[in-house]
């Protein structure tokens, strides 16, 4: 049984349908890139935590736009849950499935979206009460065709893949009843950010919300 905060975040990924993957090796863009992700209709960002920049820019992310979905991904350690959780993250997203980072963010009613790719990780993450896990590395794990095998047995859990997942291919999974977000990077691409080209993202972000729009 999912906790009341983790419904009402789980809502919000839905809501916006498309969670930007995002890689900041400069705490001082977080500001910029953010106010391009609200004003371009995706108030939402998966900040990933393998840069030494990341609890920063989440922490001015949260700060900045309290209305934003805010969260860190690539979390690999019991000590970066705390880390982006005291920096304001509101959720926690891992690559792979770890009992342990599982159990620890249930624990601290922290809502989880661990990765999986096989039948018997999904069974593990059934087993502790979740029922919405990412899907990672999407394509290179067989897409939208692999979920629906893997998830058969599951017809209650939703998935978000992410890794592959572009304007050419976003479509099919937003339109499936299986996929509850996509995560992708297209539209926050790292030479953008570097260059400083946030007026360029705002577009990319806008078309992608258009896609959701037209496709939810």
């Amino acid at each position: 049984m999912n906790s009341e905060n983790t419904v009402k975040v789980l809502n919000q990924f839905s809501e916006v349908g498309i969670i930007p993957v995002v890689v900041l090796n400069d705490a001082k863009d977080a500001k910029p890139l953010g106010e391009a992700l609200m004003e371009g209709g995706l108030p939402a960002a998966e900040v990933t935590f393998r840069t030494e920049a990341a609890e920063e820019s989440i922490k001015i992310m949260a700060e900045n736009f309290p209305d934003m979905l805010v969260g860190a991904g690539t979390v690999l350690t019991k000590d970066q849950v705390d880390r982006a959780v005291n920096a304001g993250a509101k959720f926690i997203v891992s690559p792979g499935f770890d009992s342990e980072i599982v159990k620890y963010c249930l624990e601290k009613d922290i809502p989880v979206c661990p990765g999986i790719q096989t039948p018997s990780e999904l069974i593990q993450a059934v087993n502790l009460g979740l029922d919405h896990v990412k899907f990672f590395p999407a394509e290179n794990a067989g897409g939208l065709s692999m979920i629906n095998a893997v998830g058969a047995a599951f017809p209650k859990v939703k998935f978000m893949p992410t890794g592959g997942i572009s304007p050419s291919n976003v479509v099919d999974y937003l339109k499936s009843s299986r996929i509850f977000c996509c995560g992708g990077s297209w539209m926050v691409k790292g030479d953008l950010i570097k260059a400083g080209d946030f007026e360029t993202i705002k577009k990319l972000v806008s078309e992608a919300a258009d896609i959701v729009k037209a496709n939810r």
